[in-house]
């Protein structure tokens, strides 16, 4: 295969993965969120919205250099 068709193809099946978990995404990001803070608060962890959210961009960055 020719690299420009490697490139094509992961670039496809990257937005076609987005496009497909944003379709079936059963609740909103901020719903899920809160649903990780009350496990993580049942188990003794306390984070506050906004350790949250920082923890939250830190996974993005982290996917993002994947």
């Amino acid at each position: 295969m020719k690299p420009l068709h490697v490139i094509c193809a992961v670039i496809g099946g990257a937005v076609a993965g987005a496009a497909v978990g944003l379709l079936l995404a059963p609740e909103k990001g901020s719903d899920t969120r809160s649903k990780i803070l009350k496990v993580l608060k049942e188990k003794g962890i306390c984070l506050k919205k906004s350790k949250m959210e920082e923890l939250v961009d830190e996974i993005e960055e982290q996917l993002e250099n994947v």
